[in-house]
């Protein structure tokens, strides 16, 4: 965060917020607004991250707009999908490669057995 004037409102505002005299919406509104309207905001690249990072650290998960709360998710499914551990992993042993021979040989009969159109 680049723009000075905002971090001390942002600080002001938590407090506020802490005390329960401010709704964390309206925090979180109010930082939209002036980083809508501020131009060093405006040119700041990161911001919006960053607005993203308190907006989940200060609103209670229902207050969250469902939009979001779902972009999270996926973006949460999909580094642990990335994340594959040897545990995670199944193990081929002689057993797991014997049971699917005698599997395949289940479906081969099964398939002699069925009646030929």
């Amino acid at each position: 965060m680049q723009c000075e004037r905002l971090i001390k409102m942002i600080k002001s505002w938590y407090l506020h917020v802490r005390e329960e005299t401010m709704a964390p919406a309206r925090m979180v509104s109010f930082i939209e607004e002036h980083a809508e309207s501020c131009d060093i905001c405006r040119l700041d690249p990161d911001l919006k991250e960053e607005i993203s990072k308190i907006t989940e650290l200060i609103l209670p998960e229902s207050k969250i707009p469902k939009a979001v709360r779902q972009k999270s998710i996926e973006e949460d499914e999909a580094a642990s999908e990335k994340e594959v551990t040897p545990e995670d992993e199944e193990e081929v042993t002689e057993d797991t490669v014997d049971d699917d021979a005698e599997e395949e040989e289940e479906l081969d009969l099964d398939d002699d057995l069925a009646p030929k159109a």
